[in-house]
């Protein structure tokens, strides 16, 4: 079994599409004003924007990318306007990270983590 995309929800898909493109998502489907679909620079995954009426609301699903190049990237994307909540900072799990949300309120996650992403040392 492989994870072939994630799909998050949106109240405006238009909007969401310019700031995926901003991360740097490129889009593969335009479907517009109801769907659209993005591959990652790197890898093999996919994420889809899917219109909603509403979004909900509280803790739910994160969405990671991982960045060779996070602190890079994260000045990039603040002088090109996105918001983080949270700067790149060294986490106990030994990743290092930033947090930001996309314009609905979904939570996403750029880190870096290189061999310990799936190899940390408490793995099984």
């Amino acid at each position: 079994m492989n994870l072939n995309q994630v799909t998050v929800p949106s109240t405006d898909v238009a909007r969401a599409v310019e700031f995926y493109k901003t991360l740097g998502l490129i889009q593969i489907v335009d479907a517009l004003p109801d769907y659209a679909r993005f591959e990652c620079p790197d890898g093999d995954g996919t994420l889809s924007v899917q219109r909603v009426d509403e979004v909900a609301r509280g803790h739910g699903v994160v969405v990671f990318f991982e960045c060779d190049d996070l602190d890079e990237r994260v000045r990039a994307l603040e002088a090109a306007g996105i918001s983080f909540a949270t700067g790149p900072h060294d986490e106990d799990w030994l990743w290092r990270e930033a947090r930001l949300r996309d314009p609905d309120g979904n939570a996403i996650c750029l880190f870096r983590a290189g061999i310990n992403r799936r190899f940390p040392p408490w793995r099984l």
